[in-house]
């Protein structure tokens, strides 16, 4: 199991739910076996998370796959991946390289590149947050800016100089912004900056997952809940399936499921806020799709 993006261990733990726990235990109980592990630099995994991008992550999933090939247990002709959001982006990476990789299950796994991405996910967040359009439109502009100079840096450093600049005109520019009232310019700018100017957002902007779809050989299935608003389901599901229609996969199932959020939790608006208010951890349909498919590619 590869977890979504952020710092979690091998329960995938976060707001108050375990969704890799829950999964993992409806699968064994079904006799799959499953692999978690702490990301690296969590829990009891060694390593730095900070400095590490999703192509980093592959290579851990890599070191995962030839660890399961050492146990009795494990049919090695039937090791899969399964991935949650970035994890749904890493499993393509290591699948499109790798003999070992049997099949691939996305979970809320994206298909368009990730500035695309984010641009979208602000705009459905905020919009299901109460923000207006005109508000909406602004904050675009500003991102769709920052991320284009993202998109042409080369390194770090220049990129920190040049995005602390741009953020700095962009405050003057417009003195209403969500800036609160109680941080100065100098520690507002330079939290923005933070957020951007890291190895993995920088990686993640830049990254378009078509070309590693492409080449992935093996049976895919991906599936989105309709109301995730974090990795939009119809453009999504659509860009994962076009990319491996393109490499001559046919072995490809997609899923839009009613009602689920971006945690695969039946919900009301798919807004990240009602996450930890909601009980359910991983929707009993979504799981019970996965283990048939699953089941099916191991016969």
């Amino acid at each position: 199991l590869i977890s979504g993006s952020g710092p979690q261990n091998r329960d995938e733990e976060l707001l108050g739910h375990k969704p890799f726990l829950v999964l993992s235990d409806f699968l064994t109980k079904n006799g799959i076996a499953v692999l978690r592990y702490d990301d690296r630099g969590i829990a009891m995994s060694k390593g730095d998370f900070k400095t590490a991008t999703s192509a980093d992550f592959a290579t851990d999933v890599e070191s995962a796959i030839a660890y399961l090939k050492t146990r009795k247990e494990i049919n090695k002709k039937k090791i899969g991946l399964i991935g949650h959001s970035e994890g749904g982006l890493i499993a393509p990476m290591v699948a499109s390289k790798s003999k070992d990789v049997a099949f691939i299950v996305l979970l809320a796994g994206t298909g368009i590149q990730g500035d695309k991405l984010l641009l979208m996910q602000q705009k459905l967040i905020g919009r299901a947050s109460g923000v207006s359009e005109e508000d909406l439109q602004k904050s675009e502009l500003t991102n769709r800016k920052a991320f284009d100079i993202v998109n042409k840096s080369t390194n770090l450093e220049q990129l920190n100089s040049d995005l602390t600049k741009f953020i700095k005109q962009e405050l003057k520019d417009n003195p209403n912004s969500e800036k609160p009232a109680e941080m100065s310019d100098d520690d507002f700018v330079k939290l923005q900056v933070k957020q951007i100017a890291t190895p993995w957002m920088q990686y993640f902007i830049k990254y378009n997952p078509a070309p590693a779809l492409e080449k992935v050989k093996c049976p895919v299935l991906a599936i989105n809940g309709e109301k995730d608003l974090q990795v939009p389901p119809k453009e999504n599901l659509e860009a994962i399936k076009k990319a491996l229609t393109k490499g001559g996969n046919k072995k490809v199932t997609t899923i839009e499921f009613p009602n689920l959020n971006h945690l695969f939790q039946e919900c009301k608006t798919g807004s990240p806020d009602e996450y930890a208010t909601i009980e359910q951890t991983f929707s009993p349909t979504a799981m019970t799709e996965i283990l048939k498919w699953i089941k099916q590619q191991t016969k």
